[in-house]
């Protein structure tokens, strides 16, 4: 596997402007001055010493427990940078892990970290020192092998694994004394759109996730036969999506992060709106903006920007081709029209269900609660309802749905008024009993499932089949709580049970993202929807196309024969036909459609092995086809960059470091993991020097968990020539700057 490609200076400025955007040259000088800092003054501060004590700290840090009493190691620190560059109806993004090791030992750091759950990640890049290394695609356990090698013969190499489509794990093996490496992750997503408004959401912190224990294997051997019957793990990889979380009581927040949109909507924008951060917009043309979060920021909550067109000005179709390696790919987006007259006015069953587990502690609980009640006071008097509530038990408020009545609302209320979170999060119970129906009374009624709950669970595929098995008339509908709800399993989960999903993550987003989720359930729903293509010859995605709810768009990508003809896309609006014809030759250049729709075909392959309509062998044999021929990320690839050169000395012993990550904002770490006796001291960990917004002096002075993690006690003199490599870092940046200035500051 040839995975080295060393590039010019010109080339290796081109990789570092690609990687930081427009804000490049200062941040990286500030991140470069803070490393050489570290290095140059941190060894003045402790001379040749491998090992610290907490007093010795000049600012935050998290210490790992050595095996000499009383001193500690530093563990490797982190800082991401994401630059998004949205056109039109995709978006390509660049995520830029910053991993810098203060110690005196070699390292290697595994970080746990959360990506779009439709997102095709494709590119894989890692500088270290002068030298670019772009990453291959190979079968997961290939990949994991020549990965291993590497570490093994002291090489620095980055592998990307994917442990579910929205959760992914880097590991950086041989990172130095003193050094920093970077890991470029690139990738594709289509924009969301709802109604009027279109938007895109970057997960920045994995959520803590509950996992069920393991099943003990019971083996039941046939007399004289044999063999016998084993029971699996509902978890896979749970060691792989676990990562250590800090109290944000006693620790300021880890891994700052940065991150610049640029906007080029393709029509007139009216309204652009972060919702969870404050932001700089720089207007640069009547569809074009520039977004920057004030920051850094600590990696706390998702990052959520929304837009409008302007004023009469919202487009209800789009089409965008590209052709790639002599083939062309097709992305065509319609909405159907609201048909006001045409309101379904059937009476509806609806069964809520709240997760009052610890994980919806806080903040979450508060959220699901108002949303609940707003939904209760949504009901009509010829509905009927039913609540359920769960965390590690299970109740249901009434033995079947009833009249949604003022008495038994009240009830209801009073119920939902009184929840607290704690416990475990025994998700799939929960939702047997909702899909569960008692007699056969209520054919002529809509059966609608509304569950709320931030998803933080780790045996998703459970759920999904137990979604798949029962979901008999009812309709599912997934209400996303938090700062950092599993979006993945909300999207899937909605899709398998022929619903639709919302997300809410501030109190204040409550009343206007739920009246917007029942105006979804009361509209009549686009059914019976198909798509024909004239020219003959297209694999579109998906194959079944699903209902639609109020203002949400026909999503359709195609592998075509030809770039001609039409695409017809016809439904039922009610009871009334709804038909639309658009000409393939008049579609726009697009971006990245090829990998998008070779994820979806990806993501229709594990749909189809939970409905039972392929097996195991088939919809693997199909993923890894695709992945290896789009170069994608998935549960059967991974992308592994190898440096050619071994790098650490012989004998040097390589130190494994999961990086912890910070607990979701609003979450309460004891309502999750219980309460715990105070550990002995405390500090935390900072990288860029604009992370003293964090309150650095302050962390630095209070105690943060100090790991029971023994770490071997070597050093090298690699460390000066860490600091030559940083510096010709920062000499080439310095000259890049320069040629930026002289350029109007535009990439």
């Amino acid at each position: 596997m040839n995975s080295m490609t060393r590039e010019t200076p010109a080339g290796l400025r081109s990789a570092l402007q690609s990687r930081f955007g427009h804000a490049a040259p200062l941040l990286l000088l500030s991140l470069l001055l803070a490393v050489l800092t570290v290095a140059v003054g941190g060894r003045a501060a402790r001379a040749e010493a491998a090992l610290v004590t907490p007093g010795e700290m000049q600012s935050g840090a998290l210490l790992f427990r050595a095996n000499e009493k009383g001193r500690y190691v530093e563990a490797p620190r982190l800082g991401t940078d994401v630059d998004l560059t949205v056109s039109g109806p995709t978006a390509r993004v660049h995520v830029t892990q910053v991993f810098q090791n203060p110690t005196d030992q070699w390292v290697e750091a595994v970080y746990v970290y959360p990506l779009p759950e439709d997102g095709a990640v494709d590119t894989l890049k890692m500088v270290v020192g002068d030298r670019v290394i772009t990453g291959d695609i190979a079968a997961r356990e290939e990949a994991r092998r020549t990965y291993e090698a590497a570490k093994q013969a002291g090489r620095t190499a980055g592998l990307v694994e994917q442990e579910r489509p929205n959760l992914f794990t880097t590991s950086v093996a041989n990172v130095g004394p003193g050094e920093t490496v970077l890991i470029r992750i690139e990738y594709q997503e289509t924009v969301r759109q709802s109604g009027d408004r279109f938007s895109l959401r970057v997960p920045l912190v994995v959520a803590p996730r509950y996992t069920p224990a393991p099943v003990a294997q019971s083996v039941d051997f046939k007399p004289g036969q044999g063999w016998g019957r084993t029971m699996t793990d509902p978890v896979p990889g749970r060691d792989r999506i676990t990562p250590p979380v800090l109290d944000p009581r006693d620790n300021a927040p880890v891994n700052p992060v940065t991150l610049t949109v640029k906007l080029q909507a393709g029509f007139p924008l009216g309204e652009v709106v972060s919702a969870n951060h404050a932001v700089d917009v720089e207007t640069q043309g009547p569809d074009s903006r520039v977004i920057r979060m004030k920051g850094p920021v600590p990696a706390n909550r998702d990052f959520e920007l929304s837009w409008t067109a302007a004023a009469g000005a919202t487009p209800s179709v789009g089409l965008f081709r590209e052709r790639v390696a002599g083939e062309d790919y097709l992305l065509a987006f319609v909405t159907p029209p609201a048909l006001q007259q045409a309101e379904d006015k059937r009476p509806r069953d609806v069964v809520f269900v709240i997760d009052n587990s610890g994980s919806m502690g806080g903040a979450s609980m508060d959220q699901a609660k108002s949303s609940l009640l707003y939904a209760l006071g949504r009901l009509s008097p010829a509905d009927r309802f039913n609540v359920v509530r769960f965390d590690d038990t299970l109740d249901v408020l009434f033995p079947d749905v009833v009249p949604a009545d003022a008495e038994h609302v009240g009830r209801a209320r009073s119920f939902v008024s009184g929840l607290e979170a704690s416990g475990g999060t025994e998700m799939v119970p929960a939702m047997q009993a909702a899909l569960a129906e008692h007699g056969d009374d209520g054919r002529a009624r809509l059966r609608q499932v509304v569950f709320l709950t931030d998803g933080a669970i780790g045996n998703e595929q459970q759920l999904f089949d137990t979604i798949a098995g029962m979901r008999g008339r009812s309709r599912v509908f997934m209400v996303g709580i938090g700062s950092a709800p599993n979006t993945f399993l909300m999207s899937r989960a909605a899709e398998l049970g022929r619903g639709t999903f919302t997300q809410i993550g501030a109190p204040d987003q409550v009343e206007e993202r739920m009246r917007t989720l029942f105006e979804k359930l009361e509209s009549p729903v686009v059914t019976n929807l198909s798509a024909s293509f004239s020219a003959g010859g297209a694999d579109a995605t998906p194959e079944t196309l699903p209902d639609l709810y109020r203002g949400e768009p026909v999503v359709l990508a195609a592998r075509l024969a030809a770039l001609s003809g039409t695409i017809e896309v016809k439904g039922m609006i009610g009871d009334r036909p709804w038909i639309v014809t658009l000409p393939v030759a008049q579609a726009a250049k697009g971006e990245g459609l090829s990998k998008l729709w070779a994820r979806r075909r990806i993501a229709d392959a594990e749909v189809a092995q939970t409905l039972g309509q392929i097996d195991a062998e088939q919809a693997d044999q199909r993923i890894l086809s695709l992945a290896l021929q789009h170069h994608l990320v998935t549960r059967l690839t991974s992308l592994v960059a190898i440096d050619r050169t071994p790098r650490r000395p012989d004998g040097a012993t390589l130190s494994r470091n999961d990086i912890p990550l910070n607990l979701p904002a609003g979450w309460d770490f004891d309502k999750v993991f219980g309460a715990r006796p105070k550990p002995e001291f405390r500090q935390a960990s900072l990288l860029l020097p604009a992370a003293a917004r964090f309150n650095a002096p302050a962390a630095a002075n209070n105690p943060v968990p100090v790991e029971d993690v023994v770490l071997p006690q070597t050093a090298t003199d690699a460390e000066l020539r860490i600091i030559a490599g940083l510096l010709l870092l920062l000499a080439g940046m310095t000259v890049f700057g320069f040629g930026r200035r002289s350029t109007g500051g535009r990439a």
